[in-house]
């Protein structure tokens, strides 16, 4: 440890003008193979600062390095864990507590005596040493322990106490005095002994000169004596009368003992007899409540209520040890438990003659809610039976048994009234929702397939032989010229894109979106009213936050009864969650015609038109929102978040139609193709969705099915313009891409940005590369020329020696020029327009466009031409036949007279 000690010294400490006095060996508590040490340093200038700084040996060398230092200021407890054991762990509170384990019980303790000392020499800080032992904790040891402070250290505290200013003008003057000290050390020493020699005389006789005043306070500490003596010789008086006084009070203190003993068996007698009488006594008037209680009356009602919880509070008293023995006892309690079993049995009966009869009541008043869409309102019937949820409280905590016998009779008469009410009002949904498949004229249309077996489905529903049409858009057909060949389908883009009764879709989808939106409002209500009720008539708490249980919720038995009572324990570890899962289970036999009648609704929209899926997607996205913020774990949450998986599912199987029918999607091949049904079917699609999803829960859905129809909307255009015989491929790209970057930048949908941009890319490419197919080389020979010229210069002829060629001299110029008057140009850029006008389609307007691109064009390949003459004759005065201003004329004059 000395050899480590010096190393850190040199290698770290000195460097920072630091003096190392104590340092340990230590890891970090419940690690291994960490070790560092500890060292405990002060700085050699003043004022001096105390540092605890861990050194840690460094990975790459044998070299040791500063990991990290506190102030000692900051150290606010040294915890050494055992005083009275030998334990090698203590803890440093710095900022955060620091655990350590020594590598020895006596270097820790030598470490913490050096802590401790520093402190009380340099900072005199409040400082907390626990389970420290108090030997450590002394300012000075003895000289057989001078390695207390590790490693010999306290020698180096005294070697380099501070100064004070007065000793250290002593040792000036002193040097001063024996400048030879230096040069002759024996007599320097032999001077300092004979001068300590004589203060010691000097001691001495002071000593003897105080020996008058030592004698004076000998004699005054004996007349103090003699006067404590006296003192305690009247204390011994006293003590004596004290001892008889004492021995009357114990007999004093004895008697009135007893007498309170007395008294308080008195007392707990009282208490007794006050006990059984006030708790375990039931009045006449509860009694025959309970008995004869009117339970049709609201004060009959409230009469019983009474009754029956001072009957359970009777019931509940926690009998004192004994009480069990006495006969009064056991009578009172066989009372109470006959009177229990009769009113639970009355109060049974009455609730199943409510049920039966309410039920029946309810449901022979269906027929006047079938005329309009809405639900039969229960909130009658759920009033009435309120009145009895105290007496069903009280009923599930005495008698079980009963309790969810009631419940099971609930259960199977509301559900048949519920199925049968939720039936009809589906048929009317379902009759109301066909309703709207009529064509413009009026007339029926020609069903396909699909709509046919819907027609005969609604059919059924209305009893009736009249006939069901489906919506224009399911029934729109695409004609392809030169094909004599129709295909019916159901809602694609091609229909969206070439559809004639438009306005009668969107209020045919308006409308079932209303009565879709108008089922779910009657269903939502419905379900959170009885599901409050239930948990209110039937105590079951659904709506508090309880950890979830470790089992899978209980299912119904094979009969469709309730789960069968738990034992005590195990109802009382998990009641909370099996109250919820009760709940749900009550909710999912009484409904349990719901999610089957909202998939059949679902399917039948969808037949009609699928572009339904997109209303029923929102509106039921949005229901399931609500039901969620009320209550996640609520039947209707479920119920509808099942549901929720159906509708996206024929989201995302309409959305896959469209991409097929794209990809099917064939062109004559003798007429011009223009815009392609599917692009603007795109477009008509976005604007229908924008304003479906407008605010919407589920974007996301909708972005997504944006990105797979904007793709396939690319692929497949550009594999129609490859397929394409009549119109050049660019302007295919050109018109099509154009339009789909007009929509995207009217519609701003932010996830088709990146298409968008492609979008206008590839107007933008192709438009560039038909302007200059088209255009080619309108001064054709002239073009030949300039690039013969072009390619000598290429060749290394310098430019101005180029009209000294044989073939590319100045006569040769002037000849081909002459062959491109003005009167030609212009004839072959009209017989130009005339083309454009044949390839482009008249919906995208990109007539002039073009046209002024083309311009552009030619105005270039002029000012080349132009500078390759000034460049290679100059000098020479020739000039085309027309000017720049010519040409803007002829593209004008041309564009005006079409």
């Amino acid at each position: 440890m000395t050899a480590i000690k010096h190393a850190l010294q040199r290698d770290i400490f000195t460097p920072n003008d630091e003096r190392l006095l104590g340092i340990v060996n230590v890891c970090k508590a419940g690690k291994k193979k960490k070790n560092c040490f500890l060292c405990a340093t002060v700085t050699t200038e003043r004022p001096v600062q105390v540092k605890v700084v861990k050194v840690k040996k460094s990975d790459k060398g044998d070299f040791y390095k500063r990991q990290q230092t506190w102030e000692l200021r900051d150290l606010t407890e040294v915890d050494a864990k055992d005083a009275s054991k030998e334990n090698p762990e203590f803890d440093l509170h710095f900022e955060k507590v620091y655990r350590w384990v020594a590598s020895s019980t006596a270097e820790k303790n030598s470490f913490i005596s050096c802590i401790w000392k520093l402190n009380q020499r340099y900072l005199r800080k409040k400082v907390e040493f626990v389970n420290v032992s108090s030997q450590l904790l002394e300012e000075s040891v003895p000289s057989g322990e001078s390695q207390s402070v590790a490693g010999g250290d306290e020698d180096a505290l005294d070697e380099y106490q501070e100064l004070s200013t007065r000793e250290e003008q002593d040792i000036e003057s002193m040097m001063v005095t024996c400048e030879y000290a230096i040069s002759n050390a024996e007599a320097f020493a032999e001077k300092l002994f004979k001068e300590l020699q004589v203060l010691d005389g000097a001691n001495i006789q002071s000593i003897m000169a105080s020996e008058k005043q030592v004698n004076i306070l000998m004699q005054l500490l004996d007349e103090a004596l003699g006067e404590v003596d006296t003192i305690e010789g009247k204390l011994s008086s006293y003590e004596e009368m004290l001892q008889s006084v004492k021995e009357q009070m114990d007999q004093i203190s004895q008697s009135n003992r007893l007498i309170q003993i007395s008294n308080t068996n008195n007392g707990k007698l009282l208490d007794e007899i006050q006990f059984l009488v006030n708790y375990m006594d039931l009045s006449k008037g509860h009694i025959r409540a309970l008995q004869e209680g009117d339970l049709t009356s609201p004060k009959g009602i409230e009469a019983c209520i009474n009754a029956s919880e001072a009957l359970l509070q009777c019931m509940n008293v926690a009998l004192r040890p004994g009480h069990d023995k006495l006969m009064a006892m056991n009578q009172q309690q066989l009372l109470f438990a006959e009177l229990r079993d009769t009113f639970a049995r009355r109060l049974t009966n009455h609730l199943n003659n409510v049920f039966v009869h309410q039920g029946h009541d309810q449901s022979s008043t269906l027929s006047q809610h079938t005329a309009e869409l809405t639900l039969p309102k229960h909130s009658p019937l759920h009033r009435d039976l309120l009145r009895y949820a105290k007496l069903m409280e009280w009923l599930k905590n005495t008698h079980r048994e009963k309790y969810e016998g009631l419940s099971r009779t609930y259960v199977e008469y509301m559900s048949k009234l519920y199925e049968r009410e939720i039936k009809e009002f589906f048929e009317v949904a379902k009759i109301k929702m066909a309703g709207t498949s009529k064509d413009p004229k009026g007339k029926f249309a020609t069903l396909p397939r699909k709509e046919s077996a819907l027609k005969q489905e609604t059919e059924s529903l209305h009893g009736s032989s009249g006939k069901l049409t489906g919506s224009t858009s399911s029934l729109n057909k695409l004609t392809v010229q030169g094909s004599n060949s129709r295909r019916s389908q159901s809602s694609s883009l091609l229909d969206m894109g070439n559809m004639s009764a438009s306005d009668l879709d969107v209020a045919d989808r308006t409308k079932f979106d209303k009565i879709f939106e108008q089922v779910l409002s009657e269903l939502e209500p419905l379900c959170l009213a009885e599901q409050d009720f239930i948990s209110k008539f039937f105590k079951l708490q659904q709506h508090l936050t309880v950890a979830p249980p470790l089992a899978q919720p209980e299912t119904e038995d094979l009969d469709g009864s309730l789960p069968s009572k738990k034992p005590p324990q195990a109802e009382h570890r998990h009641s909370l969650s099996s109250e919820k899962d009760i709940v749900r289970l009550m909710m999912n036999k009484i409904f349990q015609s719901i999610e089957t009648e909202l998939n059949s609704l679902i399917a039948l929209g969808d037949k009609i038109d699928s572009f339904h899926s997109l209303y029923m997607l929102v509106k039921m996205s949005h229901h399931v929102w609500t039901a969620e913020n009320v209550d996640p774990a609520s039947y209707l949450s479920t119920t509808l978040g099942n549901v929720l998986v159906t509708v996206k599912r024929n989201f995302d199987k309409c959305i896959s139609n469209q991409i097929r029918q794209m990809e099917e999607f064939k062109i004559s091949k003798k007429s011009k193709v223009g815009i392609l049904p599917f692009v603007t079917g795109f477009e008509e699609f976005a604007e229908l969705a924008e304003t479906i999803f407008r605010n919407a829960e589920r974007r996301g859905d909708l972005d997504k099915a944006y990105v797979k129809l904007i793709r396939a909307v690319f692929m497949n255009v550009e594999k129609v313009a490859n397929e394409s015989q009549k119109t050049p491929r660019d302007v295919v790209m050109m018109e099509n891409f154009h339009h789909i970057f007009s929509t995207l930048s009217r519609l701003k949908i932010s996830c088709l940005d990146a298409e968008r941009r492609e979008a206008k890319h590839k107007y933008t490419d192709h438009l560039q590369s038909y302007v200059i197919n088209s255009l080619g080389q309108p001064l054709e020979k002239l073009n030949h020329f300039f690039e013969g010229v072009e390619a000598r210069v290429a060749q290394g002829v310098r430019e101005e020696e180029v009209s000294y060629q044989l073939a590319f001299n100045k006569q040769e110029l002037r000849k081909v020029i002459k062959e491109y008057p003005g009167k030609e140009v212009k004839k072959g850029l009209d017989n130009l327009y005339k083309k454009v006008d044949k390839h482009l389609c008249e919906e995208e307007s990109l007539l002039q466009v073009v046209w002024h691109s083309m311009q552009d064009e030619f105005i270039r390949q002029y000012k080349h031409f132009e500078d390759l003459i000034g460049r290679c004759y100059p000098g020479s005065g020739i000039t085309m036949e027309f000017t720049i201003q010519d040409m803007l004329e002829y593209f004008s004059s041309i564009a005006q007279s079409h």
